[in-house]
């Protein structure tokens, strides 16, 4: 049978049902043998009610079983397929990254394009219903991944892409915005986001101008993170024919790009987004998601079918619940007929302590006679 397991984690409670079970078979045995000390084994019966340590013993399996079923309730065991109709809600969201040569530079870890890549993942880490695509850019634009809910195919084409996937050099930023307004299914004006992620630079290709269009016209939002050092820089590494590495130079002197945050900066400011100046540092990108992203308001997608498990947890809530009714019964219901069986067990055992009593009190008097 086909089985999924939805909560593992609490799985370690089976050691703590294990070790009551030890303790309360350890307890049985240990007032057993108190017993023994205290009283021959036909007096035992007489002052204890009978059936007493397998009442307890039995107690101790109830309770035992009942946890031992919660612990299976919150371990969610799943199993059987049913076809679900789910509604899809969510935003749709553009990344538009910058694969330009400058965005090799290392002044973080592994480079600007590295960074950019990984913070793209956490940002879709974040998301559940929204769809998401990817528009690179350099000196030309192209739609990479159409927009899409599949999260993991999202990510493993992510991977794959790099400065090779733009033929011409150059950072043209303000096409890259137009592509990507233009990439959107839906043409209404809401539930839209794009999120550039680059270094800032730009050849002249009117970034701003292109934001303002893309916000008024489709009312899309524009989300900024701008990686690199912003007042140093750095140098931008190539690869050269026989494996080596040098720097790229321009006029003889070596290339150190910074990180223009101004643009990045008026783009969000005009689109209502946000910029986050990341540069060298590290960012909480779920922050930047569940602060900034997530507020736009979501939209009814279509409606998607699913195959999923059926949760069963419960059936075992259910007989936690029995288990616990009967050890609650066998501990209570019983007990006044055994205590009036034990007392009435004992009286004769009091009436001749008494009558012994009595008798020892008359033969002092007699002596002091």
């Amino acid at each position: 049978m086909d089985i999924q397991f939805g909560n593992l984690s609490q799985l370690y409670l089976l050691l703590f049902v294990a070790l009551g079970l030890i303790a309360a078979t350890f307890a049985i045995i240990t007032r057993r043998r108190a017993l023994k000390r205290f009283a021959t084994s036909n007096l035992i019966g007489q002052i204890v009610p009978g059936g007493g340590g397998l009442k307890r013993l039995l107690s101790a399996v109830l309770i035992a079983g009942s946890l031992l079923a919660l612990v299976l309730a919150l371990i969610d065991i799943r199993w059987g397929k049913v076809w679900r109709e789910v509604p899809q809600k969510g935003i749709e969201v553009m990344f538009v990254l910058d694969v330009s040569r400058s965005m090799l530079a290392e002044d973080v870890s592994p480079n600007r394009l590295g960074r950019a890549k990984q913070q793209i993942k956490d940002l879709v880490d974040e998301m559940a219903g929204d769809r998401v695509g990817l528009v690179v850019f350099a000196g030309d634009v192209r739609q990479q991944i159409p927009l899409t809910s599949h999260y993991q195919d999202f990510k493993q084409a992510l991977d794959e892409v790099g400065t090779h996937n733009v033929k011409r050099g150059g950072t043209d930023l303000g096409d890259a915005i137009r592509v990507a307004a233009d990439a959107f299914l839906n043409k209404t004006n809401d539930h839209k986001a794009i999120v550039v992620f680059t270094d800032g630079e730009d050849q002249e290709s009117d970034p701003l101008a292109a934001a303002k269009v893309a916000f008024k016209e489709h009312g899309i939002r524009i989300f900024t993170v701008g990686l690199g050092d912003m007042d140093q820089g750095a140098r931008i590494p190539v690869r050269e024919n026989g494996g080596g590495e040098t720097y790229l130079q321009y006029e003889g002197q070596q290339v150190w790009s910074k990180m223009n945050g101004k643009i990045l900066q008026q783009i969000a400011q005009e689109t209502n987004g946000a910029y986050v100046p990341a540069g060298t540092k590290q960012v909480n990108m779920a922050d930047v998601y569940h602060g900034y992203i997530a507020n736009i308001e979501q939209k009814e997608f279509e409606t998607a079918r699913i195959n999923s498990y059926v949760a069963r947890f419960q059936w075992f809530a259910a007989i936690a619940l029995v288990l616990l009714l009967m050890e609650i019964i066998l501990s209570t219901w019983p007990r006044r007929k055994l205590g009036q069986l034990g007392r009435a067990a004992l009286e004769p055992v009091r009436i001749a302590a008494h009558q012994a009593k009595q008798s020892s009190s008359q033969v002092t008097h007699k002596s002091a006679a």
